[in-house]
């Protein structure tokens, strides 16, 4: 199982300088991913954005939106030309990982109704994927920059009939959120018996993000973190907080876990912004070896 790790980028008030860094930390550590959260309405920064500086320092980790909230964007030519973007400037190391959402402010910020956009979601799709294979678009031809980004670096979160679906009809994979263990298999399953009816070959990238902190104050800065991120979901806010890995233990425990419930890659968000938690995280995981799998 490949472990990815998450950039900070999602903590309000992380300044660039410690985004930059922490990309820096983490190829150097050997994890194989960095990822990115989504959110309108918070003070985090735009993920794709974040993914181009990210792209700038380093030459090999997989770069990862994790995920990208799709609809509320609207302008689907615009986003693939985005993405096309990042996925040029990396050399080909963007793998996008979209959803829809399920927060109303973000949409009501955006001027996008909330209700229709799974629908909203699959049109625009179906338009990204005419513009990155290069369907011409206007006088000067297609959308660029070409390649655009393939299908085989294409993955989807949610849970649920429709999202499944849309796993095993136009992705590669499926990431599962922040809900456990426990979650992650009864999607896994889900999404293995989608992929099946589809008549799909081989088997579908199952991945999963849980939340972690490490040091002498992990607990308090992975409850102040979640409860303000999460806070929008009321008293679920405490159930993701209380999943937080937050020992040596705990973290070596749940890649177990994962891996037994058939996870491809882990990818291990922050809940404090400090570079050093890189360090301190891949210490914990191999004892202070470099951590593997990176797979361009």
């Amino acid at each position: 199982m490949d472990i990815g790790i998450g950039l900070p980028a999602t903590i309000p008030g992380t300044p660039g300088t410690r985004i930059v860094q922490w990309a820096r930390a983490a190829e150097d550590r050997g994890f194989s991913t960095l990822g990115v959260i989504d959110r309108l309405v918070y003070g985090n920064c735009e993920p794709l954005v974040t993914l181009g500086a990210a792209a700038a320092v380093t030459e090999q980790i997989r770069l990862m939106t994790s995920i990208l909230l799709v609809p509320f964007r609207g302008n689907a030519a615009l986003l693939a030309k985005q993405a096309a973007t990042v996925n040029h400037l990396s050399g080909g190391r963007l793998v996008l990982g979209m959803a829809i959402g399920g927060y109303e402010d973000d949409y009501a910020a955006s001027g996008v109704p909330f209700s229709g956009r799974g629908r909203r979601f699959d049109a625009m799709l179906d338009e990204m994927t005419r513009i990155w294979a290069g369907e011409p678009r206007g006088a000067a031809g297609a959308i660029g920059p070409q390649p655009g980004v393939p299908p085989a670096r294409l993955v989807f979160g949610g849970h649920g009939e429709r999202p499944f679906a849309r796993v095993a009809a136009r992705g590669a994979g499926w990431i599962a959120g922040s809900r456990g263990v426990d979650a992650f298999r009864e999607g896994a399953r889900a999404v293995r018996q989608a992929w099946a009816r589809h008549g799909r070959d081989g088997e579908p990238r199952l991945m999963a993000q849980p939340y972690f902190a490490l040091g002498p104050r992990a607990r308090a800065d992975a409850e102040s973190f979640l409860l303000d991120h999460y806070a929008v979901e009321g008293w679920d806010a405490d159930k993701v907080a209380s999943l937080a890995l937050t020992d040596a233990t705990a973290i070596r425990d749940a890649v177990a876990a994962y891996e037994e419930a058939g996870c491809d890659e882990l990818i291990l968000f922050p809940c404090n912004p400090d570079p050093d938690q890189v360090h301190l995280l891949a210490d914990a995981l191999r004892g202070g070896r470099p951590v593997g799998g990176v797979n361009g």
